[in-house]
């Protein structure tokens, strides 16, 4: 209830999803939601179409992961798609309303004083958690699309290349499908609000805050030319 109370939007992600046209994502077919006075929640159920390929790989990849020629271009069709459309909702990364200062708090708590963290490029549509459990594979597929809105463009591309850093085979293989993303000046702020959430969460093996650390000393020095 909080969380619809804050963003100012019903929690129907997939519903609205419904809407968006040309992306490889389950149909959406019917929901139900119910508020829960005594735990204070909002609980809902959406019946959606059956997707049998799974999610490429749960938590931090360990390996790197073949896939096909047509799977990158199914991901660049459904994103440059996507981007293209129209939604009023706004994404809800990690389940909290992007804004400016959302962006400015992640990254100064990382990288204090070292970056313009100032977003003037319009936002557009993205799904708001990619990564590797939201994509099936061989067979390509978007899922769980209950935190898309408007964000600043590249903030998908930018989750997943972050998702991939474990692997720089495939994080380099990311950012070269979506270098048009990770390249613009909002893509650069995206990749490093990614890499910021990554080395400001304790939890994060080390193993890739060290790599967060390098990537995010390499967009930095970028940003500061």
């Amino acid at each position: 209830m909080a969380k619809i109370a804050a963003q100012g939007q019903a929690g129907n992600g997939m519903e609205a999803a419904e809407l968006l046209r040309d992306i490889a994502k389950p149909a959406w077919y019917r929901g139900l939601s119910w508020l829960d006075q005594a735990e204070g929640v909002v609980w809902r159920a959406d019946d959606v179409e059956l997707i049998t390929a799974g999610p490429i790989q749960r938590g931090p990849l360990r390996s790197d992961v073949a896939l096909p020629g047509g799977w990158w271009g199914a991901l660049n069709e459904s994103l440059d798609a996507l981007a293209g459309q129209h939604t009023t909702r706004i994404a809800t990364p990690d389940t909290e309303v992007i804004t400016q200062a959302l962006v400015t708090r992640e990254i100064e708590r990382a990288f204090p004083g070292r970056v313009d963290t100032t977003i003037t490029e319009p936002w557009v549509p993205a799904h708001g958690d990619l990564n590797w459990s939201n994509v099936t594979g061989p067979e390509f597929w978007i899922l769980d699309w209950e935190d898309h809105g408007m964000a600043p463009r590249g903030l998908d591309a930018a989750n997943l290349w972050a998702s991939s850093l474990t692997v720089p085979e495939l994080a380099e293989r990311v950012y070269h499908e979506r270098r048009a993303d990770l390249e613009s000046r909002p893509g650069k702020l995206m990749a490093l609000f990614s890499v910021a959430k990554i080395l400001c969460d304790w939890s994060i093996p080390d193993e890739l805050r060290e790599l967060a650390t390098r990537e995010a000393d390499k967009l930095i020095v970028d940003f500061q030319r």
